[in-house]
């Protein structure tokens, strides 16, 4: 069981606020900000370079904490800015030549698929889309049939940003595995609200921020590299901590994933990320995914009871994003009426996710994202709220 109260207790803002924006920026617990404030004081007081000789031994275990999470090993960790950095680290490590072959899904993330079409620019690769099932989950026969031997790589956002879906990562990681292609897994809305193992998954490389469900930091996110990989991949830029400079005309690539990052970093906020981290475990991402589906279905029940608003999520199991519209009223219209009376909600944008909103003509949705801190209380002002929106 989750101790709600004294979760909540550790995030002062729930007691004036019912915040359902945890797919953008989740609520940091007292734990995360202590840990951060603690070490910006002691950077104050002794300067940054001390205070992380001081604090080492922390900052190298947040790699085995992040480990923990993802069920994989310290050494395939990279502590980077953000999702998009781990992302962007992977991807341009890979080589393509021209007609080689990417594959990827429908609901794919903008930051990812305008990198497709840079590398597709560059280099002649194509980039080819893998149509969604009845349900909307990427269609795994037709995933198969679209394989052969110029497919170099598979890349799919396993929650996408405009909803519930949740693809089937592991049984495309099934097919990645027994044809040896690499297998990039977007989890940045995954990561903190459903329990992630990498090896049941079968990805290769796997990126994820701080800032959403797992309630770290901004400016936080990680890369994993599965070992046997990772020897084979040159970062697409390397500084003297990713490659020791070793003679004149020589570097050497780290032999950890640690090569995917640089020099320079914020240390107090990869603290505020470890702590995070570990706060989730503590509580137990089995726990939290349960909570997350139950307050997510709640709000989805409400949602479907109230005339004129449709609900635009897709998949055989949603996850803990809940997205709609309501007739008669703009997105942003709903977000700010919704702020007002103290309930925090986000949207997303068409162009977010262009090929899923072409293929089902979407407008700008509503994007409501419960977390385990959350209330059924807090789940029913929303709907409350909409319903007195709604058309009669």
């Amino acid at each position: 069981m989750i101790d709600i109260d004294r979760i909540r207790a550790d995030t002062p803002a729930t007691s004036r606020l019912a915040y359902l924006h945890n797919a953008g920026a989740a609520l940091m617990p007292a734990p995360v900000v202590k840990a951060m404030k603690q070490h910006i004081d002691l950077e104050s007081e002794i300067g940054g370079y001390a205070a992380a000789d001081r604090e080492s031994d922390r900052l190298g275990a947040v790699y085995g904490s992040v480990a923990r999470l993802l069920n994989a090993a310290p050494d395939e960790i990279a502590l980077v800015e953000n999702a998009t950095v781990a992302w962007q680290m992977a991807f341009y490590a890979l080589q393509f030549r021209q007609g080689d072959r990417i594959l990827t899904a429908e609901a794919e993330y903008a930051a990812n698929y305008v990198a497709f079409l840079q590398v597709a620019k560059r280099t002649g690769a194509v980039i080819d889309v893998v149509p969604s099932d009845a349900s909307g989950e990427l269609d795994i026969g037709a995933l198969e049939r679209m394989i052969d031997e110029r497919v170099k790589l598979i890349a799919i956002t396993w929650v996408p940003t405009n909803g519930g879906l949740v693809n089937p990562a592991a049984a495309i990681g099934r097919i990645a595995r027994a044809r040896g292609i690499p297998y990039l897994l977007d989890a940045c809305q995954a990561v903190g609200q459903m329990a992630v193992d990498v090896e049941a998954i079968g990805c290769d490389m796997l990126s994820a921020t701080g800032r959403k469900f797992l309630r770290g930091p901004r400016g936080t996110g990680f890369l994993y590299v599965r070992r046997a990989l990772l020897q084979r991949l040159e970062p697409p830029m390397i500084d003297h901590f990713a490659a020791p400079w070793v003679s004149r005309d020589q570097y050497r690539l780290r032999d950890d994933a640690r090569r995917f990052e640089t020099w320079e970093n914020n240390y107090a906020a990869r603290l505020g990320l470890g702590a995070a981290v570990d706060y989730a475990l503590d509580i137990g991402m089995g726990p939290i995914e349960q909570r997350c589906r139950l307050l997510a279905d709640r709000l989805r029940g409400g949602l479907a009871s109230i005339r004129g608003v449709t609900i635009r999520d897709l998949g055989r199991r949603p996850g803990a994003i809940v997205s709609f519209t309501v007739d008669g009223h703009e997105a942003g219209a709903i977000v700010k009426s919704a702020a007002a009376a103290g309930i925090i909600i986000g949207a997303s944008d068409p162009a977010s996710t262009r090929i899923d909103a072409e293929v089902r003509a979407l407008p700008p949705l509503m994007r409501a994202s419960p977390h385990y801190y959350n209330t059924e209380a807090e789940i029913d002002r929303l709907i409350g709220h909409l319903a007195g929106l709604a058309p009669r």
